[in-house]
């Protein structure tokens, strides 16, 4: 429907009227830092504005009886040295902490039904963080600018800043917990 109205508008060409191939991005970046660590910086979400730089906010809107929460989060996509593009959305939270899982399912906002796992993993060259966005919009927009637009330069780009300063603070506090001995406290006593 929407795609006849539209062409017969002129306002796109045929078969662009929605983007209705799934946006699925993904980046990853190899951490040599302790998975529990990481899963603690990345499932502490309220604490991202405090921690990350281009986070502007992290509100908790509500807590589910599974251990779920719905929070508002705003960040920025830099674009130019103090200058940058504000993000706003909803999402609902899940944890999965045995394997070092975290899923978000945006519920309000532009980006409304995306859904964002985080996933940990061990390898032999060190811990393999991944962040996989899953997005099928419905715009009158050719789905490769979606791809483009929405997913690299907008999400990837925010992703990879998080998972920059995410590996800075994690690998930060693994070398600092390896420099102290675990019987530290009973040595001293």
């Amino acid at each position: 429907m929407c795609s006849a109205i539209w062409r017969r508008l002129g306002w796109i060409w045929p078969g662009a009227c929605w983007a209705l191939e799934r946006m699925d991005t993904h980046i990853s970046r190899l951490m040599h830092a302790d998975a529990d660590i990481v899963f603690e910086l990345a499932a502490g979400v309220e604490d991202w504005p405090r921690i990350l730089p281009h986070y502007r906010w992290v509100r908790v809107l509500a807590r589910h009886a599974d251990g779920r929460r719905t929070v508002s989060m705003a960040a920025r996509r830099d674009v130019l040295a103090g200058l940058g593009i504000p993000l706003a959305w909803t999402s609902i939270v899940s944890l999965d902490e045995p394997h070092h899982r975290i899923e978000f399912e945006h519920v309000r906002g532009i980006t409304r039904g995306m859904r964002v796992a985080w996933t940990v993993e061990r390898t032999r060259a060190g811990l393999l963080v991944q962040i996989r966005h899953i997005f099928e919009p419905r715009w009158p927009v050719p789905a490769a600018l979606v791809q483009l637009i929405v997913g690299e330069y907008f999400i990837n780009g925010v992703a990879r800043r998080t998972l920059r300063h995410i590996a800075a603070l994690a690998e930060a506090r693994t070398a600092a917990r390896a420099v102290v001995p675990d019987d530290w406290t009973t040595k001293q006593a």
